[in-house]
């Protein structure tokens, strides 16, 4: 006859292949709620503005050199005029800036996206600007500049709402662009002639109000450059290429302080070169590392971002990932309750117990769109912990042996949030956990008598050897 133990573990199987088709949907619902997350932060980032850069003051002119050059042979030849084209810049030799920020919250539907207004005072100063002075290449060449033109580029010009020049007591009219070939967007003042022959160099104050979305990057462009920001959002994530000198992270907000000399950067000859500022990588856990090869490409810089510790699909979907334990841990105690007990649970009552446990996960992404992680997860929890330790008590036949039931699932739901409020040691805490589960399964089934399986479920077991 053929064994019914088979037959049931051959059902077992289709149901676990069944349920884990639906995990595997749940799943996609959890990525199609990040993605329209995503599609939300990009339409506030192109109705308000993008991710900021600040790249600046820095002064550049442009200038031609042209001469006279012969060509031809015999009675063809003849002078054609040659021109080459160059720009002349000159970086800061100290660098200041004193920001601040506050925080605002716009929403796309059921997604929030964090915003920011920047107050920054910027403050920067340059030697005597003999790198704006032009030389020629071919003798008896004739040169010709553009005046001097201070300019700030920012990332998003959309996101400039006030800003105030200063030459030393002097203010200076700002007009919109930059006029560089590579660093288009931002502003820019056109400064007299004379600047080039300073002896005591150049000094000018820029009171800028910048809005921004979610990260703000900073080019460290002096030869000293110190930076300073202060925010009340108590969850920066710092990222770049270099991490502040100093900061204190505060449950009302944070303050950062970075210092930087030429001599730790290359940003000077990046912005010559025309490289590009790369955005730097979003902060988190999850956020992914650019390419090795990638730094070389960009100019350097460090930045900042406003991110929410706390992302609900995220947090989903790592909780889904462990639906496969958790759907394998509950089997494994309903068998171990079939089998000590001689009990008969049919495949069906498997499949509800797993359509529960599946349905946990998809509560806990709708509810988490619209109640605090903590407390959705509270609530999703404690539903199916209801439910499972009710249907247990009728499916094992009486309270007594549903309550514990009940009991450990509480526990595995439990064991679940701590791994997910865990990063470092999530890993650790999971082994532990699935080890201490095993032991006890091992220690429970020590006595039995695996041979005698072979009797029908309900009848009497094959004696055992003392």
């Amino acid at each position: 006859m053929k064994n019914p133990w088979f037959t049931k573990l051959a059902a077992l199987a289709a149901i676990a292949l069944l349920l884990l088709f639906g995990l595997g949907l749940i799943d996609d619902v959890v990525r199609d709620r990040q993605r329209y997350r995503s599609l939300a932060q990009h339409s506030v980032a192109g109705s308000l503005a993008g991710p900021q850069t600040l790249l600046g003051p820095m002064i550049h002119s442009a200038c031609v050199e042209s001469w006279d050059a012969p060509t031809g042979q015999g009675d063809e030849r003849r002078m054609v005029e040659q021109r080459r084209e160059f720009l002349l810049t000159a970086m800061p030799e100290r660098l200041q800036l004193r920001s601040g920020t506050t925080l605002e919250e716009r929403a796309r539907g059921l997604h929030t996206v964090h915003t920011y207004q920047l107050q920054a005072r910027i403050a920067a100063q340059w030697a005597p600007l003999a790198s704006l002075q032009p030389q020629t290449t071919v003798k008896g060449s004739r040169m010709q500049c553009g005046a001097p033109i201070l300019m700030l580029a920012v990332g998003d010009a959309r996101g400039i709402r006030t800003a105030q020049l200063l030459l030393g007591e002097q203010p200076l009219a700002l007009q919109p662009g930059t006029f560089h070939p590579r660093y288009s967007r931002g502003l820019h003042a056109t400064l007299p002639e004379s600047v080039r022959d300073r002896a005591d160099g150049l000094a000018v104050t820029l009171e800028l109000e910048l809005v921004g979305t979610e990260r703000l990057s900073i080019v460290p462009l002096g030869s000293r450059t110190e930076v300073q920001l202060e925010s009340p959002w108590p969850h920066p994530s710092f990222s770049g290429r270099f991490l502040p000198s100093e900061r204190e992270v505060r449950a009302d907000g944070f303050t950062a302080h970075w210092r930087l000399s030429s001599l730790a950067t290359t940003a000077q000859q990046d912005i010559a070169q025309g490289k590009p500022v790369c955005e730097a990588p979003e902060g988190g856990p999850d956020g992914d590392m650019p390419p090795p090869g990638a730094a070389r490409e960009c100019a350097d810089s460090f930045s900042v971002a406003f991110i929410d510790p706390v992302n609900p699909y995220s947090l989903s979907d790592r909780a889904t990932k462990y639906g496969v334990l958790f759907i394998a841990l509950t089997f494994v105690a309903v068998g171990l309750f079939e089998l000590m007990l001689r009990l008969r649970v049919h495949p069906v009552q498997y499949l509800l117990v797993g359509s529960a446990l599946c349905s946990f996960f998809l509560l806990l992404l709708s509810l988490s769109e619209h109640l605090p992680f903590g407390m959705a997860y509270a609530v999703a929890a404690t539903a199916c912990v209801l439910l499972l330790g009710y249907y247990a008590s009728h499916m094992l036949g009486s309270l007594r042996r549903g309550l514990p039931f009940g009991a450990g699932m509480a526990l595995l739901y439990g064991l679940l949030y701590v791994l997910l409020q865990l990063e470092q040691t999530a890993l650790v805490v999971g082994s532990i956990a699935l080890f201490t589960v095993l032991a006890l399964v091992m220690v429970l089934t020590r006595r039995v008598n695996w041979y005698g399986l072979s009797t029908p479920l309900g009848g009497t077991p094959a004696p055992q050897k003392p």
